[in-house]
């Protein structure tokens, strides 16, 4: 049996159009809207019922869409690089659209607030000249580091995430999320409903464990039932809706069908040559990639860093849901790429997948891709890196990286 596009995914998609032309509306109308990055407690904002879109999925879309230049440029026009921190600059581009409406999906509407973490000095920078526009307010939470890391942190995170984040970290973060709070409510007018936050985090919950059977499911079965490009939208489109019952349900369903594809046999390739790791964000403008080599090698994509962080890093369990969002977010960015814990996590999801390559993009900006690269080799699994940023293609060669990577599969994958 041929597997077919998920359903799923193609509902996920349907409902992110639909929510988004509401949230235009929305904006159109007076309502506060918010930009946030990935790795911030949006549940804050949920909890005011105030709609939020996330950067990183802005310049997803504009970048499948070939609407990342558009912005880059409007960036450079402004005297700011355009070759710098393109996944976060892409948004700032937005600010400066003069014609939102021939943007990707109407474009961005303006926010009140951007929310993000402050991971390095140059993405502070960016956000910085957010906040420079009028209108526009930016509140920074600190990156805290911590001088320990557990490297098998992911059985154990999401009841033990005291011991494992660190209760200083939590702390500040708890602290800064008061600051949040106090805004918003000065905003709003309204109080923050902590039994409201604690049904969030109760969805949000059940959403990752069923994000947590899905990769489970998918890493047991041989040959693959479903693509990465299928299993991307499909989970990471209700990850930003998270705390709700429709990305809860959403999670349920994309389980479901994935069961039902196992259960008649569907299989990606005929016949599966090469399970394969693609390690790194996804390669927004060129998602030919990942189906090229499962139609052209028999080489599926059996795992992303989508599924799996959703199925590892975000279920919390506790009484106070406050700490318990904030444990969320502290050890965000080191469990994806700060060794040992990012490390350690890749091999070991390398051994559950049953891997036999991995196609690592190596980015300008993630720290740690270094300390991926060689713990997964000294796994004696081979590695391929493909240097280039994945929202921004004026760099990119399609044809040379398909190329290199086939040579790479024939020579020391395959053969």
């Amino acid at each position: 049996m041929n597997a077919r596009r998920l359903s799923s995914a193609a509902e996920a998609l349907r409902h992110q159009r639909e929510w988004f032309a509401g949230v235009q509306r929305h904006a159109a109308d007076g309502g506060l809207v918010a930009l946030v990055n990935a790795d911030t407690p949006h549940e804050i904002l949920r909890a005011f019922d105030i709609p939020y879109v996330v950067n990183q999925w802005w310049s997803s879309i504009a970048a499948a869409k070939g609407g990342a230049q558009r912005y880059l440029d409007l960036v450079a026009e402004r005297g700011y690089p355009r070759d710098s921190e393109q996944y976060n600059a892409i948004g700032l581009g937005a600010a400066f659209d003069p014609a939102p409406e021939d943007a990707p999906w109407g474009g961005l509407p303006r926010p009140f607030l951007v929310l993000g973490e402050l991971t390095g000095d140059t993405t502070r920078k960016v956000f910085d000249a957010w906040g420079e526009q009028p209108g526009v307010t930016f509140y920074p939470l600190e990156a805290a580091a911590s001088a320990t890391a557990e490297p098998y942190w992911w059985d154990d995170l999401a009841h033990d995430w005291e011991r494992l984040v660190g209760t200083e970290r939590i702390d500040l973060l708890v602290a800064e999320m008061h600051g949040l709070i106090e805004l918003l409510e000065e905003r709003t007018g309204r109080s923050l409903d902590l039994d409201r936050l604690a049904e969030i985090m109760r969805l949000g919950n059940e959403q990752a464990e069923w994000n947590r059977r899905t990769r489970d499911l998918v890493a047991a079965t041989a040959p693959c039932p479903v693509s990465v490009t299928d299993s991307i939208p499909a989970v990471m489109l209700p990850q930003w809706h998270r705390g709700t019952t429709w990305a809860r349900d959403a999670a349920r369903r994309l389980h479901d069908e994935v069961a039902e594809r196992v259960a008649a046999g569907a299989a990606l390739a005929h016949p599966e040559r090469a399970r394969l790791m693609w390690v790194g964000r996804g390669l927004w403008f060129d998602l030919g990639f990942y189906r090229h080599f499962e139609e052209e090698y028999g080489a599926v994509f059996v795992w992303s860093m989508y599924l799996a962080i959703a199925a590892d890093g975000y279920a919390r369990y506790g009484d106070d849901p406050l700490r318990a969002l904030a444990s969320r977010f502290v050890g965000f960015n080191e469990h994806l790429y700060v060794p040992p814990a990012s490390a350690e996590w890749y091999v070991n999801e390398a051994r559950r997948h049953g891997v036999d390559g991995v196609v690592h993009l190596v980015s300008d900006d993630p720290r740690g891709s270094w300390a991926t690269t060689r713990a997964l080799r000294a796994a004696g699994i081979p590695v391929i890196e493909v240097h280039a940023d994945n929202a921004d293609a004026s760099s990119y060669d399609v044809t040379a990286v398909r190329g290199r990577v086939a040579r790479w599969l024939e020579d020391s994958v395959l053969g």
